[in-house]
């Protein structure tokens, strides 16, 4: 414990003593070579000391945002296969279907207005897509 009550009661106050810092913003440019090449190793410690501590305390640096799986647009339906593809043929769907474009609808591919509350949970704009035979 001396070593540590050493450094802590003399040796840094005795260093910190001995750097060349101005008393005013224009004695900074009125600094030698000398001087600031005595300045570098305090401000690679406080550089150092700044950079681990922020590496410690923010959740971005430690990352925890980076280790969050990437948003997908599908969260569950068929994730079986390559890729969803639904075929139907026009006459079978009837007079008007709407086909889901959210991803969360319960009844995939048409839709059950799941995207309402995605709408505004993430505020997104999406809506069905909406196939209606034609009169003729």
């Amino acid at each position: 414990m001396e070593p540590i009550s050493h450094l802590v009661k003399v040796s840094i106050p005795n260093y910190l003593s001995g750097l060349p810092i101005p008393d005013s913003i224009g004695g900074w440019f009125k600094l030698g070579v000398r001087d600031w090449a005595s300045l570098i190793p305090f401000g690679a410690a406080v550089a150092g000391l700044t950079y681990m501590s922020y590496k410690a305390f923010c959740p971005v640096a430690r990352g925890h945002c980076a280790k969050k799986s990437k948003p997908t647009v599908n969260p569950g339906i068929q994730k079986d296969v390559a890729k969803v593809v639904d075929v139907f043929d026009v006459e079978d769907i009837g007079e008007k279907a709407s086909f889901c474009r959210c991803w969360r609808s319960k009844k995939f591919p048409y839709c059950d207005g799941t995207h309402n509350a995605h709408n505004e949970e993430t505020g997104d704009n999406v809506g069905p897509l909406c196939v209606k035979r034609s009169q003729k």
